[in-house]
């Protein structure tokens, strides 16, 4: 048997298979138009008055693949050099710090409290 909940008294009743299946807010029609694509629409800036549209920035992909794949042995969150060796010593520093300062607080609040 299948149920549905009823619209008047909001509690569980009986229903036949067609209808257990077909929610009540829900319609099951297709539209007549396809939806625009959202990420094939080109950027362009708002002063641009021609009918062409241009792409914003360059296509950095074919670099950033040169420098991943290297066969350097650096990891590939260290590839890019500097800037990425100091975010990853501050934040394995951060998580070591925090780590120690946990630590720290569960041994505070495990000792017995003293007596006054």
């Amino acid at each position: 048997m299948y149920y549905k909940v009823s619209g008047v008294t909001g509690k569980l009743t009986g229903a036949t298979a067609a209808s257990a299946y077909s929610p009540q807010g829900l319609k099951g029609t297709v539209p007549s138009q396809a939806p625009p694509i959202i990420f094939a629409v080109p950027t362009k800036v708002v002063s641009e008055t021609g009918s062409v549209a241009h792409y914003m920035g360059i296509n950095k992909v074919p670099e950033l693949q040169m420098i991943f794949q290297k066969t350097d042995g650096a990891p590939v969150h260290l590839k890019r050099g500097v800037m990425d060796k100091m975010l990853y010593r501050t934040m394995m520093g951060l998580t070591i710090g925090g780590t120690l300062y946990c630590l720290m607080a569960l041994y505070i609040v495990a000792q017995p409290r003293k007596p006054q």
